[in-house]
């Protein structure tokens, strides 16, 4: 697709954003910021269309949410991962809890796959 002006509001919507972390979102930052994860590049709270996204690396075009328990069987969830699937980003979904609790578990999925996205 064809690149999308973001819109100021979500701009200024996503830099808020950045001050205020969730205790898992700034877990999981700390370990891939810098390209600490497999050498990835990952961008936090990027906005890609109408939607901000937690965690991007847009070289294996994968976007990482960390969600809390609002996030359960969410139909707003559902079209927003569609649309940006729809944009040749693949979503991966982690619960806050999963984060906090098994940090190691969440990166090995993140890097496995980001290498089936290079394949």
């Amino acid at each position: 697709m064809p690149h999308q002006r973001v819109s100021p509001r979500n701009l200024r919507f996503a830099r808020s954003m950045r001050h205020v972390p969730t205790d898992a979102e700034e877990k999981l930052w700390r370990e891939l910021r810098s390209r600490r994860l497999d050498r990835m590049k990952f961008r936090r709270q990027v906005s890609i269309g109408n939607y901000i996204a937690d965690f991007v690396c847009l070289q294996a075009k994968l976007i990482v949410e960390i969600d809390g328990t609002q996030h359960g069987d969410s139909a707003y969830d559902r079209r927003r991962d569609a649309e940006l699937n729809a944009r040749g980003f693949q979503v991966l979904r982690f619960w806050n809890g999963d984060v906090l609790r098994d940090l190691d578990a969440v990166c090995d999925t993140i890097v496995a796959c980001a290498r089936d996205a290079d394949r």
